[in-house]
C-alpha cells in the first residue's frame, strides 16, 4: 500500500478521504440514495425527489423530465460517524470527506461509469430488492473489477412489494460470484421494514416511525426472534472473511474468540483486497438504513492511501513505468477523466489529483500533445453548483477551467515528466444516424454543437459521409442519440433533422484466402510500380486486425513496409459487400516486388489495399450484425404477448423466471429490430412492463437481410 504525506492546507488528512461512486441498474436508486447521503451529511437541508425533478445530483433538464440519470455528477460532503451504543468503531470521532460520483444506470450512458470507476477508489453497488441483479449490474460489476474497485453493496428497495434480502444476496453470490456476505440485515420488509440487524456488533438499529425524515432511531438489544437468524449469520461472515483473510483465519480455525474490533478490521483489510464484499439492506426512499450504509464506507472502503499506487507508463519508452505515490509533496500528477461545457464558465475538466498538489494560475504539461497549459480557475464540483479554490490536493477530484488542448483520458503533469496514466476504455458506438440543421444558416453552429458533444463524451462519434455529403452521428443507442439531438437545441439553440437511425454493421471474413496487388503506372517520367502479395485468415472474435511480415529477401524493401501496413490498415475501414468496416482478420504479408525507380509508398499503400480487396473477395466474407442482451420484466398476463413479439424480431430467448408476479424474460435480439421497442412493449402490456437492453456480441446477417441492406445502400 501507498504511504502519504498530507499538506496542514488540506481540509482533511487523506487517510480520512474516501472517493466512492454509486452504481447500478437503472431504477434501483442510486440517485434516491446520493439524495439521501447528502441530506444526512449536512450538505443539503431538504430531501429532493427523482420523481419531482428535484435531486441534487440530475441537475440537466433532461435528467429532471425523465427521472434518469444521463451525466455523472460530483459532490463532496463530510460524514462524522455517528455514535452508537455498544458498537465498535474503526474510527474514533473523526470527520470524514467522501468524493461522490452518482453515475448512470442505462447502458446508453455506460461511458460515464466508465470514466467515473477508472478515477474511483471505491464503490457502493445498489441492488433492488425486487428484482435483483439485473443486466447492467452486471456490466457495472465487471467495469469495476477491471479498475480493481473494491465494492460495498446496498439492496435498496426494501420496503417494495415482493423485496427479499436473502435472494438478492444468492444472486450477488451465484450470478456475479461475489465472495459476499450482510453486515447490514434488513428488519422487515415492504410495509413492515424497521431498521437493520447490525451483524458484526449484533444489535439492532429501529428508526422511528415518527421520523419520516429516518434521522431518529434507538440501537437496541436485537429481539428474540431474530437472534438465531442474527448470530447464523455472524457465523456466515466470519467464516466467508476467514476464507480470503489469513489473521482471522488463524483464530476461526483455533475456534478462539473473535472480537467485534477484529472482525471489522478483516473485513476492511479483505475489502480493499478486493477479497470480499460486504452487503447492507434497506430503503434510500423511505430513509431507512442510509446512515449505518455510511458508516460502513467509512470502516470498509479504503482511502486513497490504502490502494494500490496509479501505474504510469513513459511516452518515450513503453518499457519504462514508474508508480504514482498518494503524496501532496511529490510531482503533480491528475488525471482528465471528463470534459464538460459548462454555459456560465466554458469548458471545465474534470480531474482526479494522484499526487501533488495544482494551485490556481499553475502551468501544467499535457504529456500527449507535450504542451503547457496555465490553470486559469480551479473548482470544487458540487453537482452544477461549483465553488472556486485556491488548490487541490492528492486524493481530490475537482475542475479546471481554462485548458484548450485536453480530451477524456489525458494525464496533466509538471513539465518534465512524460509519464502518463492509463485511461478509460471506451466501447465503440452501435448505432448510426444522419442529422442536418433545419436552416442552412445553422451548419456551422450545429458543426460546433457536434464538436463540442463529441469532445465531452467519448462514445458519440461525428463524421460526414464522403458519398452524400451527409453529417453522421453515432452513439449507444436510441436514448443517446435522442438526448444529443436535445442538447443541439437547448444549448445551442439549433433545430435539427434527424434520419432513419442506422446500425453499425461489420464485415468479416470466414475462410483462408490469398490477395494480389499491383499497382503500375507509366505516363511518361516517373511511373508508379507497387506489388504486394498476402495471406489471410480470419481472426479470433474480437482480436481485430493483426498483421505479420514473412516477406524474406527483401522482395518488399523494408522502407516501404510501413506503407503496406497502412494501406491494409485503410483496406479494413470498407468491406466488399456493403462498404461496412472489417473487423478480426489475420494478415500475413508474404512477398512482392519493387521498382528500384518507380516504387515509392504511395504506390504500396495502394497494392496492398488492392490485395486485400482481392483477398476479401475469396475468403468467403459475411456481415455481422450487433446483437443486444435484452431483459424484458412483465406481469405474466403478457408472458405470452411478449415472447411472441421478440420471436418476430428474430429474438432468442435464453432464459425465463420468475420473481413475485413478474416474469423476467431475456433474451438476444438483433439492434435493428429493437427500434421503437419501447413503444411496443408498453402497447402489449398495458404499459406495465419494463425492459432493459445491452450490447452482447456480433453475429452473421441473415442471407435475405444482407441482400435489402446491398440493394438499399447500393440505391443511395
Amino acid at each position: 500500500m501507498a504511504t502519504s504525506v498530507s499538506n496542514p492546507n488540506r481540509k482533511a488528512p487523506l487517510e480520512r478521504y474516501r472517493n466512492i461512486g454509486i452504481s447500478a441498474h437503472i431504477d434501483a436508486g442510486k440517485t434516491t440514495l446520493s439524495e439521501r447521503i447528502l441530506f444526512y451529511t449536512g450538505m443539503i437541508h431538504k430531501i429532493g425527489e427523482v420523481h419531482d425533478g428535484a435531486a441534487t445530483t440530475d441537475w440537466m433538464e433532461q435528467e429532471q423530465e425523465r427521472g434518469i440519470t444521463i451525466t455523472s455528477a460530483a459532490v463532496t460532503t463530510n460524514w462524522k460517524q455517528l455514535p452508537r451504543e455498544g458498537s465498535v468503531k474503526l474510527f474514533e470521532d473523526e470527520n470524514f470527506q467522501i468524493n461522490i460520483i452518482d453515475t448512470p444506470g442505462h447502458v446508453d450512458f455506460t461511458a460515464e461509469v466508465e470514466r467515473s470507476l477508472r478515477v474511483l477508489d471505491g464503490a457502493i453497488v445498489v441492488f433492488c430488492g425486487v428484482a435483483g441483479v439485473q443486466p447492467q449490474t452486471e456490466t457495472v460489476w465487471r467495469q469495476a473489477t477491471k479498475y480493481n474497485v473494491p465494492r460495498i453493496c446496498f439492496v435498496n428497495k426494501m420496503d417494495r412489494t415482493g423485496a427479499n434480502f436473502f435472494n438478492v444476496m444468492n444472486d450477488i453470490t451465484t450470478k456475479l460470484h461475489a465472495n459476499a456476505a450482510p453486515v447490514l440485515i434488513p428488519i422487515g420488509s415492504e410495509d413492515s421494514l424497521a431498521g437493520q440487524i447490525d451483524v458484526v456488533n449484533q444489535k439492532a438499529i429501529f428508526y422511528a416511525d415518527s421520523d419520516k425524515l429516518g434521522s431518529t432511531y434507538e440501537v437496541k438489544e436485537i429481539p428474540d426472534e431474530l437472534k438465531g437468524q442474527a448470530e447464523e449469520q455472524l457465523h456466515e461472515l466470519i467464516s466467508r472473511v476467514a476464507d480470503v483473510d489469513d489473521e482471522l483465519a488463524e483464530k476461526f480455525l483455533m475456534e478462539e474468540p473473535i472480537s467485534p474490533l477484529e472482525l471489522k478490521q478483516a473485513i476492511r483489510r479483505a475489502t480493499i483486497a478486493n477479497k470480499f464484499i460486504p452487503v447492507a439492506g434497506g430503503s434510500a426512499f423511505k430513509n431507512k438504513g442510509v446512515q449505518a450504509l455510511l458508516d460502513a464506507v467509512i470502516d470498509y472502503l479504503p482511502a486513497p492511501t490504502e490502494t494500490k499506487p496509479a501505474h504510469a507508463v513513459s511516452t518515450l519508452d513503453p518499457e519504462l513505468s514508474e508508480d504514482i505515490v498518494a503524496s501532496d509533496d511529490a510531482k503533480p500528477v491528475a488525471l482528465a477523466f471528463k470534459l464538460w461545457a459548462d454555459k456560465f464558465v466554458g469548458k471545465l475538466v474534470f480531474i482526479r489529483v494522484y499526487s501533488g498538489s495544482i494551485k490556481k494560475g499553475d502551468t501544467i504539461y499535457n504529456p500527449r500533445t507535450r504542451k503547457t497549459e496555465r490553470v486559469g480557475r480551479l473548482m470544487q464540483i458540487q453537482a452544477n453548483q461549483n465553488t472556486d479554490v485556491d488548490a487541490v490536493y492528492s486524493g481530490d477530484i475537482a475542475a479546471i477551467v481554462g485548458l484548450r488542448n485536453v480530451t477524456t483520458g489525458d494525464t496533466l503533469t509538471c513539465d518534465d515528466n512524460d509519464y502518463t496514466l492509463e485511461p478509460p476504455t471506451f466501447p465503440e458506438p452501435v448505432i448510426s444516424m444522419a442529422v442536418e440543421p433545419k436552416t442552412k444558416g445553422d451548419q456551422e453552429k450545429m458543426s460546433n454543437a457536434l464538436g463540442r458533444l463529441s469532445e465531452e463524451d467519448p462514445t458519440f462519434r461525428v463524421k460526414t459521409d464522403e458519398e452524400t455529403g451527409q453529417t453522421i452521428i453515432s452513439g449507444m443507442g436510441e436514448l443517446h442519440l435522442d438526448i444529443i439531438i436535445d442538447r443541439i437545441l437547448r444549448e445551442f439553440k439549433v433545430e435539427a433533422t434527424v434520419g432513419k437511425p442506422q446500425i453499425a454493421y461489420r464485415e468479416t471474413i470466414t475462410a483462408p484466402a490469398h490477395g494480389e496487388g499491383k499497382l503500375i503506372k507509366q505516363s511518361g517520367g516517373r511511373g508508379q510500380y507497387g506489388h504486394v502479395i498476402i495471406d489471410v485468415k480470419p481472426n479470433e472474435r474480437g482480436k481485430g486486425l493483426t498483421i505479420e511480415n514473412k516477406v524474406v529477401g527483401g522482395a518488399i524493401p523494408k522502407e516501404y513496409m510501413n506503407a503496406v501496413y497502412a494501406g491494409i490498415n485503410e483496406a479494413m475501414t470498407t468491406g466488399v459487400i456493403a462498404g461496412y468496416p472489417v473487423v478480426d482478420v489475420h494478415v500475413d504479408v508474404v512477398d512482392g516486388s519493387y521498382h528500384e525507380v518507380d516504387s515509392n509508398e504511395n504506390a504500396f499503400k495502394m497494392a496492398a489495399i488492392f490485395a486485400m480487396k482481392d483477398a476479401f473477395k475469396k475468403a468467403k466474407p459475411i456481415m455481422l450484425e450487433p446483437i443486444m442482451a435484452v431483459e424484458v420484466s412483465t406481469p405474466t398476463d403478457y408472458q405470452g404477448d411478449v415472447m411472441g413479439d421478440l420471436n418476430r424480431r428474430r429474438g432468442q430467448i435464453t432464459n425465463m423466471e420468475n420473481k413475485a408476479s413478474d416474469c423476467i424474460l431475456k433474451a438476444n435480439v438483433p439492434l435493428s429490430e429493437m427500434f421503437g421497442y419501447s413503444t411496443v412493449v408498453r402497447t402489449l402490456s398495458s404499459g406495465r412492463a419494463s425492459y432493459s437492453m445491452e450490447p452482447s456480441y456480433f453475429e452473421q446477417v441473415p442471407q435475405n437481410i444482407v441482400d435489402a441492406i446491398v440493394k438499399e445502400r447500393v440505391g443511395k
